[in-house]
């Protein structure tokens, strides 16, 4: 369901305006790295457009947002209309057209009820509810521009994973285009629209599909690792205290628990460390150092590390989230039992 609808408004979206004609679609998220928990009822679709040459410009000291700009003799003359009027590409104008389209589009999709949902203030994505008796699937569309320009110096000790998946596949990796999302920095005083921030999202699908120390872990003729395991469990977990505690840990989202994930990878390297019959052992170890993470209020974004996910100004709820976990760890999980 969820593929016919995409299909239509990618050749719409295509048709309808030539600066969107080489855009295509990719999927990303938990669902298509295969460690989706509950119901497959939210999908994540990037619509990538090949942008060739940008210039990148941080936009502050994180590393992760960029200003971008056309170089000199722009061949993307066809982006000039999505330009403010500093010269930047605003990410605002190019989300507007494109919803644009789609809200047009998504009356001539047949045999299926669409729709657009409100626009969340700061969000990259743009969101479907496919209605689909008796439940809805929701869709976000994440505008991703494609540039293939060489990796920004804030990731340069990124990417640690020379003694997990090998020197070889790191600098692969590295060659891979470079991903920018339509995401606003909330520390910006005027929320302008202009700010694009990196996403590793093609490359975390790589590593999670190619998760292995040795080429052949679980292939199907190859020994088994609970390592996906681990991190269903570990967003399964902050899934239900989200819902049990959802003021007090709205600021959590499934990525910092994924970062401190790899983080366990790189740490515990080998496959041994991660039989598939160990899986208990191996899950309390990656959320020990979770909650290790949140009590000292620090952890490093995996491909930009003097970016932290877990600011010192949101202590208190650190606090909060490291407790909560303490207990559930302490007293063999009763939140699962509930």
């Amino acid at each position: 369901l969820v593929n016919q609808v995409v299909s239509q408004l990618v050749q719409a979206i295509r048709i309808k305006d030539s600066a969107f004609s080489s855009i295509y679609r990719q999927s990303a998220g938990s669902y298509y790295e295969r460690v989706k928990i509950s119901e497959p009822n939210e999908f994540d679709i990037m619509l990538v457009m090949p942008v060739p040459r940008l210039q990148l410009d941080e936009s502050d000291d994180t590393g992760a947002y960029y200003y971008l700009t056309l170089k000199r003799n722009p061949k993307e003359k066809y982006l000039s209309k999505f330009l403010d009027e500093d010269g930047k590409l605003s990410a605002f104008k190019m989300l507007q057209a494109l919803r644009n389209i789609i809200k047009q589009e998504v009356k001539n999709i047949k045999n299926v009820e669409v729709t657009v949902m409100r626009k969340k203030a700061g969000s990259p994505a743009i969101t479907l509810q496919i209605k689909n008796p008796p439940s809805e699937i929701s869709v976000d569309i994440i505008l991703t521009l494609e540039v293939k320009e060489s990796w920004p110096a804030s990731t340069q000790d990124g990417l640690k994973i020379e003694q997990w998946l090998g020197t070889k596949v790191r600098r692969e990796l590295k060659f891979e285009p470079l991903y920018f999302v339509a995401k606003q920095n909330k520390r910006e005083k005027v929320l302008r629209g202009n700010t694009w921030r990196l996403s590793f999202s093609h490359i975390e699908k790589a590593m999670m599909n190619n998760h292995g120390n040795s080429k052949t872990c679980c292939e199907s003729d190859g020994p088994k690792c609970c390592r996906k395991g681990c991190l269903k469990l570990l967003k399964y977990l902050l899934e239900q205290l989200k819902m049990k505690y959802p003021k007090e840990l709205e600021k959590f989202c499934s990525y910092q628990v994924k970062t401190a994930f790899f983080h366990s990878c790189v740490t515990w390297p080998n496959d041994t460390d991660w039989h598939l019959g160990d899986l208990d052992h191996c899950f309390q170890k990656c959320l020990g150092y979770f909650v290790e993470c949140l009590q000292k209020s620090q952890l490093s974004h995996f491909f930009i590390p003097k970016y932290n996910l877990l600011s010192l100004e949101d202590k208190a709820s650190n606090n909060f989230l490291s407790r909560q976990l303490s207990h559930q760890l302490n007293n063999r999980f009763p939140i699962f039992q509930e």
